[in-house]
């Protein structure tokens, strides 16, 4: 189901725990699931749990706690919008009505060509820098006024 690098990378994650604490090495053996895979499909994730040795559910609750996992396939580029109070107040809103509208789609949503999906965040801890989009999870962007949207864009074509 994983191809033996993603194996040998949850492989070090389990070794950082007690061999009898298999489970907390579940939030990073799924994000290397997703890695590989795009997203985490129900067989995925049952996957994971079962070869950490531990029941489906608790990997199934981790999976769909946190939105940093993706529970159905999205766009290459997945930008998440902080519409919480510090960053709506700032513009957070507007951002997200302006990603939506340059993109074609709404919130929850993935363009045709598969490139972009546009999702609404809670908060991401940089209020001070609002509004903040979050790129793939991993790309913090500050600042996000349309023309930095624009120019974000342009650098992910």
């Amino acid at each position: 189901m994983l191809s033996a690098e993603s194996l040998a990378k949850i492989d070090r994650e389990v070794a950082k725990y007690p061999a009898d604490q298999k489970r907390s090495a579940v939030m990073a053996s799924l994000r290397i699931a997703q890695v590989e895979k795009g997203w985490l499909a129900t067989e995925t994730i049952e996957f994971v749990a079962n070869y950490l040795g531990i029941p489906p559910v608790a990997a199934f609750e981790v999976a769909t706690f946190y939105n940093m996992y993706n529970l159905r396939p999205v766009g290459k580029y997945k930008i998440t919008v902080c519409t919480n109070l510090p960053c709506a107040l700032s513009g957070g809103v507007s951002s997200a009505e302006y990603l939506q509208k340059k993109l074609g789609i709404g919130l929850g949503e993935t363009t045709p060509d598969g490139k972009f999906t546009l999702l609404e965040g809670e908060c991401m801890g940089a209020c001070g820098d609002a509004p903040v989009l979050l790129v793939n999870n991993h790309s913090m962007c500050s600042f996000m006024t349309p023309a930095a949207i624009d120019k974000k864009l342009a650098e992910l074509e």
